[in-house]
């Protein structure tokens, strides 16, 4: 198993931190990383496990889907101070985005249960490479859940395989299919062989309309939506059973500060 953390670290300090040698810096020290804005925390623990293998002692972090305000220390920890000169900058980093997509995943789902307390709000497979681990923990941390992990987990047959294979016969399998239709024709001709539906670039009018006839053919068959804008969700909310969004992803990174001191 890859260890993303050494992957993330080593490429911030593929040798030697050259300030700290010049310094020639010994001792033990703490360092402390708190956030200017409001969020929801995400991946601290993570960060600590990391932290506890390098050898320092990690005082306190903020549990993972706990909200917070502005000036509230997200993670503590105190050793080396060679070791915490090497690692606080992508520490804060790290936390800056995984903290951001865990607030955004909140904001949308809270917004999306307004109008409908039953519906999911689901994130993409459009993660950033290397990252998709934590990135997915931070969207769970925010309330939301996953559409699909990866290409080995779902079965989704989208427009593209549509293009390419012309016809969808017979369709059996342990997992859920989804389809994503390329026209009110294909939604019709295809509810009855899909568990799941993805319904994108329709209006909410149109899926206010849609959305009963498809289940009538089947009683079973779940909506999804996506595609569509934050301000957009509490429209389409109550004609659909899933929000499907990649917005969490590219939440703008919170202003986090930190501190090193020497003890």
């Amino acid at each position: 198993m890859i260890d993303l953390f050494e992957l993330y670290f080593f490429e911030d300090c593929p040798y030697q931190d050259e300030s700290a040698e010049l310094l020639a810096l010994k001792g033990k020290g703490t360092l402390q990383i708190k956030s200017r804005e409001a969020g929801v925390s995400a991946c601290t623990d993570d960060l600590a496990a990391y932290y506890e293998k390098q050898g320092l002692k990690v005082c306190a972090f903020l549990e993972n889907g706990k909200p917070f305000e502005p000036e509230t220390t997200l993670f503590e920890a105190e050793g080396d101070l060679k070791t915490l000169f090497k690692l606080w900058r992508v520490s804060q980093t790290f936390l800056s985005v995984m903290c951001a997509i865990a607030g955004k995943a909140a904001a949308f789902t809270q917004l999306a249960r307004k109008a409908n307390p039953d519906v999911i709000v689901a994130t993409s497979r459009k993660t950033h490479p290397g990252a998709r681990k934590f990135e997915i923990k931070a969207v769970r941390a925010g309330g939301a859940d996953v559409h699909r992990n990866s290409l080995s987990d779902s079965i989704q047959f989208s427009q593209n395989h549509l293009r390419v294979d012309g016809e969808l016969k017979n369709l059996r399998a342990l997992k859920k299919i989804e389809i994503e239709p390329r026209s009110r024709e294909e939604a019709f001709k295809y509810a009855k062989k899909a568990d799941i539906m993805l319904l994108d670039h329709l209006s909410p009018e149109e899926l206010r309309e849609l959305s009963p006839k498809l289940k009538e053919l089947n009683s079973k068959l779940e909506l999804a939506v996506g595609g569509i804008k934050a301000e957009k969700i509490p429209e389409y909310a109550p004609f659909v059973d899933i929000i499907v969004s990649s917005a969490p992803y590219y939440a703008q990174p919170l202003d986090l500060t930190s501190k090193i001191e020497r003890i």
